[in-house]
């Protein structure tokens, strides 16, 4: 009686291992660097109640890189903020890409902001990861997604161009006499063409326009306006990602 109470907790223990290194086995890292001449501050938002990654958000210099690794089912998006000025306790506000929370960001950034969106493969749908670049909500600062080690399509996602220097006089954020973010056409108008709502709420009868059609030549792998899926999204098994703000190239 005793061998078999023994061999049970053994067995229970081993099977237990055996679930810690399936689920190591398919954490994802994230290697997030600054290619950047001045600093980024990234933020990080997590869906569903998953994880919390970087604290919400943090400084980054550049040349630097951090690392975060997100568990299987993880969903959530990235984005960068600009001038920012916090104080010792993280209070403070950002130009672009600011966010409720101050350093440590508790909801998503200010429009318009670049967005790095993923949803991490689980045994459910056979472990694929789905991303992609967003220029939806706008554009403030240069993004891009490499996969590593993936099996799978594994594109390259991104937009290296900087788009506030082509950036339509009727889409410019201007701090001072610099142009730092570039409207969506759906921010500056709020019209249904433009935000794919009402009488435009589909596929089929939201259409690109002029505005995003700028966008989509500047950065051809990134979301230009919101049912731009065939050439936007981005799938992959089994990767670790780097994001890098102001990539100097597109692989």
């Amino acid at each position: 009686m005793m061998a078999f109470n023994l061999n049970s907790k053994t067995s229970l223990l081993f099977n237990m291992f055996i679930l810690l290194l399936g689920n190591l086995a398919y954490a994802t890292k994230f290697t997030i660097e600054n290619q950047c001449s001045y600093t980024i501050w990234p933020g990080t938002l997590s869906g569903n109640g998953a994880a919390v990654l970087g604290q919400g958000g943090f400084s980054l210099a550049p040349g630097a890189s951090v690392d975060l690794t997100a568990p299987s089912g993880w969903s959530g998006r990235f984005w960068g903020r600009t001038g920012c000025n916090f104080d010792g306790a993280g209070s403070g506000k950002c130009v672009t890409g600011d966010c409720p929370g101050g350093l440590k960001c508790t909801g998503g950034g200010t429009p318009p902001v670049t967005l790095v969106e993923f949803t991490i493969g689980s045994a459910s749908n056979g472990n694929k990861d789905f991303y992609d670049v967003s220029l939806v909500d706008g554009y403030n600062v240069g993004m891009g997604v490499s996969a590593t080690g993936g099996t799978g399509d594994c594109q390259y996602a991104g937009c290296v161009t900087d788009l506030n220097g082509a950036c339509p006089a009727e889409l410019k954020v201007n701090n001072g006499s610099s142009v730092v973010a570039c409207k969506s056409a759906c921010l500056a108008f709020n019209t249904e063409e433009f935000c794919c709502t009402g009488a435009h709420a589909t596929p089929q009868t939201c259409s690109p326009t002029h505005y995003s059609e700028i966008f989509k030549t500047a950065c051809p792998t990134a979301y230009s306006y919101a049912y731009d899926d065939a050439s936007s999204t981005c799938t992959c098994s089994g990767s670790d990602y780097r994001i890098t703000f102001c990539p100097k190239r597109s692989s």
